[in-house]
């Protein structure tokens, strides 16, 4: 098996009601019961206008070679209407790996979820208005190379976080956070209890009734010193 050059066609999938729930969930909120250690680096960020500010789909992971996308080309070609397709790139960000022409048969065609890519984009004055999750790191009118090698659906490192072919990605306008699969409905049941908890908060914070006495009892805890006077450096 020529490693490095390797398409799998097959994943463990998640249950597709667990996606959906997904969609109404804030990503900040679930990566919250996540130990606050599943977001990705803020440099890939939303680029376009998606009219539905939650997505979730089933990562379809793609490991490239820096600057090329020939094996993102052969995951468009098996892309399916859940897919969230997710790109590693080696730190490359003097090339786009997608522009307008591969993301119309993604978006129109294929009819994925969205796409998250470790790298630039092109052709943004058309896909900035798009209602089509694209999440990259910024824009250049660069082209990729299309030799290889690289593989699709293996494990990958996207935004300093782990993504396995078949986890859920959450994704809105904070940003992308990846749900692994054999946890999904466990974190799934707590990150529904965080929101509720997390409205009666906002609820608190906007007729003042919270409760702020924490902060003091944990800065005193912590060693702080609280002084009564003026700076005098």
């Amino acid at each position: 098996m020529p490693v490095g050059k390797r398409i799998y066609l097959k994943r463990n999938m998640p249950d597709p009601d667990l996606i959906e729930q997904f969609k109404h969930i804030p990503a900040s909120n679930v990566a919250d019961v996540m130990g606050r250690s599943c977001a990705m680096n803020p440099r890939i960020r939303l680029m376009s206008k998606p009219k539905t500010p939650i997505a979730s789909g089933v990562a379809l992971t793609v490991k490239a070679r820096s600057g090329d996308n020939l094996a993102l080309h052969m995951a468009l070609n098996i892309a399916q209407s859940n897919d969230f397709i997710v790109v590693s790139n080696e730190g490359e960000n003097t090339r786009s790996l997608i522009g307008e022409i591969m993301m119309t048969y993604l978006y129109r065609y294929k009819k994925a979820a969205g796409i998250v890519l470790d790298g630039p984009i092109r052709d943004i004055a058309d896909i900035a208005d798009w209602d089509f999750p694209v999440y990259a790191t910024g824009t250049t009118p660069g082209g990729p190379y299309k030799e290889g090698p690289g593989e699709v659906n293996v494990p990958i490192s996207c935004g300093e976080i782990s993504v396995a072919p078949g986890d859920i990605i959450l994704a809105d306008p904070d940003g992308v956070i990846v749900i692994p699969k054999n946890d999904a409905l466990i974190i799934l049941k707590e990150a529904q209890k965080f929101q509720i908890a997390d409205q009666a908060k906002l609820e608190g914070a906007s007729n003042g009734t919270t409760d702020r006495g924490w902060v003091e009892k944990s800065i005193t805890e912590k060693g702080f010193e609280i002084i009564d006077d003026f700076y005098r450096g």
